[in-house]
């Protein structure tokens, strides 16, 4: 799978998590939790959407300044992490929650700027769209531009990946399993992070080991983007998923019994039609209000 084509895929299943919980925040708009939620999947869908070769190019041709995309995604990373950091604030809950993630946002803000300060202090003629880590490993304030996002998206992959794996140990069910894949999401986009410091590391050393911060980063990117959406959807999904289950095992038990009135419930025309392709729970309440 190419470089863009892994890139618009990742966004588009983080997106889809994004429409899935949209109405859900429509209708607790208040919900600092539910808007945490919605900013992490959105952020990160949109650094996939700006970090795809396609789209760096067209950044850096409208913008008309080579490698514009570069600080743009930089800055679409930070706001990720900074999302992050406040979704894991109000997991932890306490009377600071607010405080807290306030802290972490103006930390990232200020990081935002630093990354917007070094790209204009530094010069990036040559347009790099999969490689401008490594090629401008030792570029002045390039260099530390780059240094400043990674190392911000390592810090709070790894916040993320350690809170939710400690949390997971505390509940179970849906919750749990959930916890459990956003926290491998977590640890697969800190490997994004050192896979590229890595590759920056050694850029500084002499040795070209660009591969490593772009097709390993991207695979490593990528899987984390779906264990993300999984583990955000799974809590959702899972309660839903319980009592279709428990629809279905209390339909087959009332068969039986609805069999022996059959006749009773056909000659007077007791039973409303069988619904079709409907879900469990209504084939259920169906079944019920026939022999009630």
């Amino acid at each position: 799978m190419t470089g863009g084509l892994l890139n618009y895929v990742s966004c588009g299943v983080l997106w889809l998590g994004l429409l899935v919980k949209a109405p859900d925040l429509l209708r607790h708009r208040r919900d600092p939790y539910l808007r945490a939620i919605c900013a992490v999947l959105g952020l990160a869908g949109l650094c996939f959407f700006l970090g795809a070769p396609p789209t760096v190019g067209a950044v850096n041709r409208i913008g008309g300044v080579p490698n514009l995309a570069a600080p743009l995604t930089y800055a679409a990373i930070t706001g990720y992490c900074a999302a992050s950091q406040v979704l894991i604030v109000h997991w932890r809950g306490g009377p600071r929650v607010r405080r807290t993630a306030r802290r972490w946002i103006v930390a990232y803000a200020v990081i935002v700027v630093g990354i917007t300060a070094t790209f204009a202090l530094g010069e990036a003629p040559v347009e790099r769209r999969t490689d401008l880590d490594t090629y401008y490993a030792t570029t002045p304030y390039i260099a530390q531009m780059i240094v400043l996002y990674l190392l911000a998206h390592l810090t709070a992959a790894t916040v993320t990946a350690v809170s939710s794996l400690r949390w997971a140990r505390r509940v179970g069910g849906g919750l749990r399993a959930g916890l459990l894949l956003l926290g491998a999401g977590a640890g697969c986009g800190a490997g994004y992070s050192v896979s590229k410091l890595v590759a920056v590391a050694a850029r500084w050393t002499g040795r070209d080991w660009t591969t490593l911060g772009t097709s390993v980063s991207a695979a490593a990117a990528g899987l984390g983007a779906l264990l993300t959406v999984v583990g955000v959807l799974v809590p959702l999904t899972a309660p839903r998923a319980a009592e279709a289950r428990r629809a279905r095992r209390t339909y087959a038990r009332l068969e039986p019994l609805e069999r022996a009135l059959d006749e009773v419930l056909t000659r007077r025309r007791l039973r409303l039609p069988r619904p079709r392709f409907a879900s469990p729970v209504t084939r259920l309440m169906w079944r019920q209000t026939s022999i009630l």
